[in-house]
């Protein structure tokens, strides 16, 4: 049980018009029946914490409740003529008698947690708690709900007003920054009885495990919006298609906007209308999401390692290779290489890539990259796509993994995406106040044009190069996949 403030506040009230009925006489009679009312509304409060408890130990929670009774019983009786003190005890034990239904079948407030099994790292993640109050009053209720330590928060307490027989559902998001299982604890409910002076504990809701894997919301929403052909809103650009594409589909009525040089003359005889051919890109391509998991991956940016963006966009990237009919596949590399997952499009291929990226984490150890493009070209006969999310902070870096990223790009595409730090970009265009600033500012350009010329000295190689941003990673390797899959370097 856990006294409110407000119940300190009656308790000097009561002190103060004791001492008051001694040292004015004339204010006796007043003073007492104004204490005889506190310590019947104290009371009847006090049957709700009594009414709460009974269900958890009933013999001993009678026991004090009637010690209660007698204990105010006496007070009054000090202050009170005999009948007055009778009326204030049937008053109370109406109290417990209107409790008693739902006592008796141990009918209080309950809450129930409902949330999804797995949670999407990186975004936000709905969960639900359902409360109702079963007691045959109005009452006031603090919901504290017991998240997983990782997300640090104290702020996950909600206070409602529950009328009789009322169920509310409450909605609150969970953003998690790492990938792995997640522990709920139970829910912790904190009822004020109706004056207000007595607050009491209720527990329910049961302990729960959540295991977060890689971003996997934004594939429903990428395909939500294909499906209304409107996926300009995630950022994927349209892109314009260079040529004929080297598969033919099917022939088609030509309507305004069609290349009047794909239209089909002997078909158009046959049908004595205009008729057209259609083409689509080439399928069953590989395309391969190779991740650096070194130590120059563990930086992080809004709480997310640079690993766990790598991870959440060759999610979606290998999502939207699936649905273009290319194959994908995965492959991993520290100071050694690691997981290798071989090209697939069959229906069980991203569900692999889920289980495989969720056992991903960062190895503090140098990536060795010859290591890697003596493997992948192992492994790998048929030329393929092979996006290499690292990150490389200067030339000289760069420079030592030349080699190997030229041998690799002897026998297929290479697209090394890498990224651009955000706080020096923030730091270069925040308008300088002092003279220091400005040489701050120089430096800050410097490794900015560092990282530009990395881009370039790649490109220079036969390597291309995708510099971005964290929270633009997925869309700009989408939207880099749909422009090489367009200009057929594949």
């Amino acid at each position: 049980m856990f006294f409110t403030r407000r119940f300190f506040v009656v308790l000097a009230v009561v002190f103060v018009l004791y001492l008051a009925s001694y040292a004015f006489p004339v204010c006796y009679e007043a003073a007492r029946w104004l204490i005889c009312i506190l310590l019947y509304l104290s009371a009847i409060d006090g049957s709700y914490w009594f009414g709460f408890r009974f269900r958890e130990g009933r013999l001993g929670v009678l026991v004090l409740f009637v010690l209660y009774i007698l204990s105010l019983g006496y007070l009054e009786y000090r202050l009170a003529t005999p009948p007055i003190f009778i009326v204030l005890v049937i008053g109370t034990l109406i109290g417990w008698i209107l409790l008693w239904p739902s006592i008796k079948r141990s009918e209080t407030i309950t809450a129930r947690r409902s949330c999804s099994d797995r949670f999407s790292n990186g975004d936000e993640n709905e969960v639900r708690i359902t409360v109702e109050n079963r007691l045959p009053t109005p009452v006031h209720v603090d919901i504290i709900d017991e998240l997983p330590d990782i997300f640090q928060r104290r702020d996950v307490r909600f206070p409602v007003e529950l009328k009789r027989g009322e169920k509310r559902e409450i909605v609150y998001r969970l953003r998690p920054v790492r990938r792995g299982v997640y522990h709920f604890g139970r829910i912790r409910l904190f009822v004020t009885s109706p004056l207000g002076l007595v607050t009491t504990r209720v527990t329910d809701g049961q302990p729960q495990e959540v295991k977060v894997y890689p971003s996997y919301l934004m594939l429903n929403q990428y395909e939500l919006l294909a499906a209304h052909h409107n996926l300009t809103e995630l950022g994927i650009k349209r892109v314009r298609r260079l040529g004929h594409h080297t598969e033919f589909e099917h022939i088609k009525e030509y309507v305004r906007g069609d290349d009047y040089r794909t239209i089909n003359w002997k078909a158009s005889a046959r049908r004595h209308q205009i008729m057209v051919n259609t083409y689509q890109d080439e399928r069953s391509q590989q395309v391969y999401s190779v991740i650096d998991k070194g130590r120059i991956m563990q930086s992080a940016f809004r709480g997310m390692t640079l690993l766990d963006y790598a991870i959440n966009a060759s999610l979606v990237l290998s999502y939207v290779a699936l649905r273009r009919e290319d194959k994908v596949g995965l492959a991993t590399f520290s100071n050694h290489f690691e997981t290798f997952l071989p090209a697939s499009q069959q229906a069980g291929q991203m569900q692999q890539l889920l289980e495989s990226l969720y056992r991903q984490a960062t190895d503090f150890g140098e990536s060795d990259y010859s290591a890697l493009s003596v493997h992948l070209n192992k492994h790998i006969t048929k030329r393929s796509l092979l996006i290499l999310y690292t990150n490389f902070d200067s030339v000289v870096g760069m420079e030592r993994q030349l080699e190997a990223l030229k041998y690799l790009s002897n026998r297929h595409v290479v697209l090394a995406v890498f990224f651009e730090n955000a706080s020096l970009t923030t730091f270069a265009e925040r308008k300088p106040r002092h003279l220091s600033d400005y040489f701050d500012q120089t430096l800050a350009d410097k490794f900015i044009a560092e990282k530009q010329h990395v881009v370039n000295l790649l490109q220079r190689h036969g390597i291309y190069a995708l510099l971005t941003a964290p929270e633009r990673l997925s869309v700009d390797v989408i939207n880099r996949y749909l422009e090489m899959k367009a200009r057929h370097v594949i």
